[in-house]
C-alpha cells in the first residue's frame, strides 16, 4: 500500500539507478510547499542544482508540474515551481448506502464535476449506472483520467483489490472491480469508506493534519466508523478489519440498537440515528409527524430549535466518550471528527471535547480533537487519493 513520505526524513538517495526515488521527493516538496523555487528544492534536499533541474524538467514532461510567475521585488518576477492543475487526472467513486457519486478531481485533490444516481440494491443496475457516469466523465476529460478509486460501506481486502460484502446492500463478493476495469479499460483501487475518509486527511486535509504521522478519522453517519493512520499509512489489522470501534461497549440501554442489534455500543449512542431517535424523544405531543432527516435535524438545531440542540448535544457527549477509549487504547496525536455533525461543530464541540475528557483516566495527555476540513464529500476525496497517493507515496519497503 502506499505509504505518505514523511519530508522531515526522507533522504535522498545519491545513486543514479534510483533517480526516480529523487525526482518522488521533489515533487512532493513541489506539493507540499510549492510555488517553490529550483534554489529552494536544491537547499531542502542537498542536492546538485544541476540534479534539481534535470528532475524538474522530467517532471514537466510528465505534466506533473508548471513553471509559475512569484511576486515581483522590483525586478523581474522569480520562476516557480507548482503542481500542474490544469487537467483532472483521478475519476473517484463514493458508492453510498443511498447515493452514489462520481467526480473527477486534478492532481491537487480539488473536485472539478461530479455526476451522482441513487444506489440501486440491485447490483446489476448499480453498475450499470456507475459505468454510464464514469465513462462520461472519462469521455468529457478526453484522455487524461489515469485511475479510478472507489470508496464504499463494506469490508474490503484492498491489499488483493477484492470486495468482500456491503452488508447494506447485501452484496457478497461483488465484481465491482472486475466489471469497471473491463469496461472502461482503467485501473481500479477500492477502499472501505472510513480508510477512505482517513486516506483523505491524510492526502488532502489541512497542512496541520498532513504533517501528523500518527492520528484517528471518526466518521458519523448512520454508524460510526473509525480509520487508523499510523506512520503515515492506514493501520487494517489481521484481515482488513481493525478500526472497528463502533461496536465497542459504553454503556446501556441506548436509544437505538447498532446495526448488530446492541444497545450497548457506540453507534447506538453517538450515530446519526441516535441523534434523530433523541429528537423523536424530546417532541412530546408530535408523535406520528415525519421523522426528520439528519440534515434536518441539524438545520432546526443551528435555528434554535430546543429538542434538537438537545439531542445533538448528548450524541455529542457520547461521541466524546467514545474517543476517550480511542485515546486511551491508541494514543493518537489528534481525533478528526468526519460526517456531516461538523455543520454543527460550533454547537456541540465542546461536549464533544467535554465527554472525552470526563471519560479519561487520570494521567493521560490532553485530548486533541478537530472537525475535518474536507467538506461535505471526505469520502469521496479518500477515493481521489487512491489514485493520487501512487504519485507521491514512498516506495513501499516492507
Amino acid at each position: 500500500m502506499a505509504r505518505r513520505l514523511d519530508l522531515k526524513k526522507a533522504n535522498v538517495a545519491r545513486s543514479s539507478t534510483i533517480r526516480d526515488i529523487n525526482r518522488q521527493i521533489v515533487l512532493n516538496y513541489v506539493r507540499e510547499q510549492g510555488p517553490i523555487s529550483r534554489a529552494s528544492i536544491a537547499q531542502l534536499t542537498e542536492l546538485q542544482r544541476s540534479t534539481v533541474s534535470i528532475i524538474v524538467n522530467e517532471l514537466i514532461e510528465l505534466s506533473l508540474i508548471e513553471e509559475v510567475y512569484g511576486e515581483s521585488s522590483g525586478g523581474r518576477p522569480p520562476q516557480l515551481l507548482s503542481l500542474k492543475t490544469t487537467n483532472a487526472v483521478a475519476i473517484g467513486v463514493d458508492l453510498g448506502k443511498s447515493v452514489t457519486i462520481v467526480g473527477t478531481s486534478d492532481l491537487n485533490g480539488q473536485l472539478l464535476d461530479k455526476l451522482e444516481f441513487p444506489t440501486s440494491p440491485d447490483f446489476k443496475t448499480t453498475i450499470r449506472l456507475l459505468i454510464q457516469a464514469i465513462n462520461k466523465l472519462n469521455l468529457m476529460n478526453k484522455g487524461s483520467i489515469e485511475g479510478i478509486g472507489i470508496s464504499l460501506p463494506g469490508l474490503v481486502e484492498s491489499w488483493d483489490g477484492r470486495v468482500v460484502n456491503i452488508p447494506h446492500l447485501k452484496w457478497q463478493f461483488p465484481k465491482i472491480i472486475e466489471q469497471i476495469e473491463k469496461e472502461t479499460k482503467l485501473p481500479v483501487k477500492v477502499e472501505n469508506d472510513t480508510n477512505a475518509a482517513a486516506l483523505s486527511e491524510l492526502w488532502l486535509g489541512r497542512p496541520e493534519i498532513r504533517n501528523i504521522r500518527n492520528f484517528v478519522v471518526v466518521f458519523i453517519h448512520e454508524g460510526i466508523g473509525t480509520g487508523i493512520v499510523f506512520d503515515g499509512q492506514i493501520y487494517r489489522g489481521k484481515g482488513g478489519v481493525a478500526g472497528e470501534f463502533g461496536h465497542m461497549t459504553i454503556g446501556s440501554n441506548a436509544p437505538i440498537a447498532c446495526a448488530a442489534g446492541s444497545r450497548s455500543c457506540w453507534e447506538a449512542f453517538a450515530s446519526e440515528r441516535s441523534a434523530i431517535a433523541r429528537f423523536e424523544l424530546l417532541r412530546p405531543g408530535k408523535k406520528g409527524s415525519a421523522k426528520p432527516t439528519f440534515d434536518q435535524l441539524i438545520d432546526l438545531a443551528l435555528a434554535g430549535d430546543p429538542a434538537a440542540r438537545t439531542a445533538l448535544k448528548e450524541t455529542a457527549h457520547y461521541i466524546g466518550i467514545g474517543i476517550s477509549n480511542l485515546v486511551q487504547g491508541l494514543s493518537p496525536e489528534v481525533t478528526i471528527i468526519a460526517g456531516p455533525i461538523i455543520r454543527a461543530w460550533d454547537l456541540i464541540k465542546s461536549d464533544i471535547q467535554k465527554g472525552a475528557e470526563d471519560a479519561l483516566c487520570q494521567g493521560f495527555p490532553a485530548v486533541k480533537i478537530m472537525p475535518s476540513t474536507l467538506g461535505e464529500y471526505p469520502t469521496l476525496m479518500g477515493a481521489f487519493s487512491l489514485v493520487l497517493a501512487n504519485k507521491f507515496a514512498s516506495f513501499n519497503t516492507d
